[in-house]
């Protein structure tokens, strides 16, 4: 009776412990295994990249139809309402969705000034926005850009705007600081900024967006071919140069 009693991994802890490691190694391995044997089978995919991910996913209410009810429009004409960097009668034009709080955002904003400086008077870029719900800054981000376009320093804002992503300082506060920096009247922008007067223009590029198929930012559209991702210089260079042939 004695010995029915003892547990059935010895007396000994270490013992216990060394063999109950076993026991949940062999149970772990044999679950991964299921589930590799399934996915196989059923066709399920795995993502072992999501961290690589380079759009961030679209926060819209009511602006993810069911697959087999989305129906895309072209990406509206560039008007005078636009914000744009560049000739009229460039021979590229990148239509570009963004979101100045999207740190792929911010890092695709260093490849869009490289293809600027290179290609000169053959491209043209325009800036639309695309804020997105879960970033509690780009709204008023975007409603700065407007309020510095108001005064022709859009741009200028612009890289302020993508500096402070970068360096985690967005805030209205730091608006208003870039606005003075940059030298606006100042009592102009913060009454432009604080009473949303741009909020329809950003809302309706917004949708324009969506209706055209953007479903993250950044997406571009080059000559009015959709381009999602913040994507490499070399492969966003390779499409303009077969646009330039």
């Amino acid at each position: 009776m004695a010995q029915d009693e003892k547990s059935i991994f010895g007396d000994n802890p270490k013992t216990a412990f060394i063999l109950g490691l076993f026991v949940g190694i062999a149970a772990f391995s044999t679950i991964t295994a299921l589930v590799l044997v399934i996915a196989l089978f059923t066709g399920s995919g795995i993502d072992f990249a999501q961290s690589d991910k380079v759009n961030e996913a679209v926060a819209v209410e009511g602006a993810q139809p069911d697959a087999e009810e989305v129906e895309v429009a072209e990406v509206p004409p560039v008007t005078s309402e636009d914000n744009v960097y560049g000739p009229s009668d460039a021979k590229v034009t990148m239509i570009k969705y963004s979101d100045f709080e999207c740190p792929y955002c911010a890092k695709f904003r260093d490849t869009m000034d490289e293809l600027l400086d290179e290609y000169g008077n053959d491209v043209r870029l325009v800036f639309r926005h695309f804020p997105l719900s879960f970033h509690a800054n780009a709204r008023s981000a975007a409603m700065a850009a407007e309020c510095a376009g108001e005064q022709d320093m859009f741009w200028e804002m612009y890289q302020e705007i993508f500096d402070a992503n970068e360096l985690g300082t967005m805030s209205v506060d730091a608006w208003k600081q870039a606005a003075e920096d940059l030298g606006l009247d100042t009592d102009q922008f913060d009454e432009c900024l604080d009473s949303e007067k741009y909020a329809n223009k950003i809302n309706e590029q917004m949708q324009a967006g969506v209706e055209a198929g953007v479903r993250g930012t950044p997406a571009t559209f080059i000559n009015g071919m959709m381009v999602s991702g913040a994507l490499p210089y070399d492969t966003i260079k390779q499409v303009i140069e077969s646009e330039l042939q």
